[in-house]
């Protein structure tokens, strides 16, 4: 059995372009599993279905390597899970050499995959360790610079001392201290316990 796996992130992007993909290949709409949610993971129902449905043989098209999932390191398990386990077979349609099947045209699929697929998954893994390190020294100039990081630091009304001292004092409740500084419950609390 032929399956075509089609993803897009939320469900107002279009899959379009990728299910026509499918219907070129040969697929009718049953055989064409649709996801429209992120691939963080493979916690996707759809592709959960799809996959509980892959049989020895079995052929799984897949636009681009991407569809699949985003996380490298999972999408080498689950490559692995599928030609491996199942032992069914997996074409990347943007990727000719992406196809795990072995015929004459194909005779050393499994093993091209294998190799292109590692080398797919070190590139990415050496790229997120780049935009880290990237990152990480961008932060430690900007602290040098004196740029602050995170949140905006909070200032407080030119009253605030005078009132958390009477709220203290009992001559305010903290109600009507809220209202006079216009501060949420948890600001007043976390700045007021210092003075």
């Amino acid at each position: 059995m032929r399956y075509g796996y089609v993803r897009v992130s939320t469900i107002t992007q279009n899959i379009d372009r990728q299910y026509e993909e499918m219907l070129r290949q040969g697929l009718s709409a049953k055989q064409i599993i649709i996801d429209k949610q992120s691939g963080k993971d493979f916690e996707r129902k759809n592709y959960q279905n799809l996959r509980k449905k892959l049989k020895k043989n079995d052929l799984l098209l897949i636009h681009s390597i991407d569809r699949l999932g985003r996380n490298y390191d999972m999408i080498i398990e689950e490559w692995h899970y599928i030609t491996k386990v199942i032992e069914a077979d997996i074409k990347v349609l943007d990727m000719p050499l992406l196809d795990t099947r072995n015929d004459a045209n194909n005779l050393v699929g499994k093993f091209i995959s294998d190799i292109v697929l590692q080398i797919l998954s070190f590139v990415a893994e050496t790229e997120r360790k780049n935009i880290k390190q990237r990152q990480a020294e961008g932060i430690k100039i900007a602290k040098e610079k004196g740029v602050h990081m995170g949140r905006p630091k909070y200032v407080l009304p030119n009253n605030f001392k005078k009132v958390v001292k009477k709220y203290k004092n009992n001559e305010l409740t903290v109600s009507q201290a809220l209202q006079i500084l216009d501060m949420k419950y948890s600001t007043f609390l976390k700045y007021s316990k210092d003075i």
